[in-house]
This record gives structure tokens, sequence and C-alpha cells, in this order.
């Protein structure tokens, strides 16, 4: 027997039977993190409306990795990460500052 590859995307019938390619797969939670995330790491300075935004984008990205393709919400992961420990980083030397106040 021949077997007939249809192009990406497409499908095709022969003989009755119906062949269906794999499409692109894309993680929409984990793509929605990852932008989260990024938003969060600029506004996460702004006290509340940023930290919000740093929680969502944390939550979306941790969702994220109990789907395929796991590498935007590994990337959502790292960013909010680095966004707490920057905010770590803020908060003691606000307390420092108010301290030599």
């Amino acid at each position: 027997m021949n077997e007939i590859t249809p192009p990406q995307n497409q499908s095709t019938e022969q003989h009755g039977q119906t062949f269906i390619v794999n499409q692109n797969q894309s993680n929409g939670t984990a793509i929605a993190g990852f932008v989260i995330a990024l938003l969060g790491l600029f506004l996460g300075w702004i006290p509340i409306f940023g930290w919000f935004i740093w929680i969502i984008g944390f939550i979306l990205s941790f969702v994220g990795m109990f789907k395929n393709p796991k590498g935007f919400a590994i990337a959502g992961l790292v960013i909010s990460f680095l966004g707490f420990i920057l905010m770590i980083f803020l908060f003691a030397g606000l307390v420092v500052l108010g301290s030599l106040a």
C-alpha cells in the first residue's frame, strides 16, 4: 500500500478513510502567563496593581506547566521568580531608607 502524506494542517480522504494531520500545538495559558508575568515585572513597583498582575502571571504560568509545550510556562515562571526577588530587594531597600530617616 502506498501511503499519502498530506500537507501540514490539512486532511485528505482516501478510499473512505480520513487522515488528519496534527496541527501545530500551542499553550495559550502559558503564553498568557508569560506575557502577564513580563508585564508584572515592569509594573511590579506599583503597590497593588503591579503585585496583582505579578500573581496572575505566576498562576497562569504554573497552570501552563501541566500542558504541552511548556517553554512559555517555564519562561513565565522564571520571570515571575525574578519579579519576586526584585520585589524583596525593593522592600528591603525601602526598609533601610526608612530606618535611616
